[in-house]
């Protein structure tokens, strides 16, 4: 299994990015997708996450600027990012936590981060 992110940049205060998540490999389902961020010198957070249901939670720092959504359809992920601020900045990280048979074990797997880099 791989994920696979993408997206990320260099914009201005105040821009917007899309970024996506592509999980591909031999997988049953996937339970919840999210985006974490880590910021330089500081642990990885969670910045929004997606059930398979649709229900969603954010970051408060991402409530009312962040969306995240999902297609299952295809294993994707995708955070859209608008009124981006400095303090935004890091690699953004995209996990899923799956099954790869028909029973109740789950796996949590990451991709390998994008950085998003947003300038005063």
């Amino acid at each position: 299994v791989q994920l696979q992110a993408s997206g990320g940049g260099l914009v201005q205060a105040g821009g917007s990015l899309r970024l996506s998540c592509d999980a591909s490999g031999r997988i049953f389902s996937i339970d919840v997708m999210g985006w974490y961020r880590q910021g330089p010198g500081l642990q990885r957070e969670l910045v929004a996450r997606i059930i398979s249901d649709g229900r969603t939670n954010y970051a408060d720092s991402a409530k009312g600027r962040f969306t995240i959504s999902r297609d299952n359809t295809k294993n994707a992920v995708y955070l859209q990012m608008n009124s981006l601020k400095p303090e935004d900045t890091g690699v953004y990280y995209c996990n899923a936590d799956l099954s790869l048979n028909n029973d109740n074990r789950r796996f949590r797997y990451w991709g390998q981060g994008t950085q998003v880099t947003v300038s005063s």
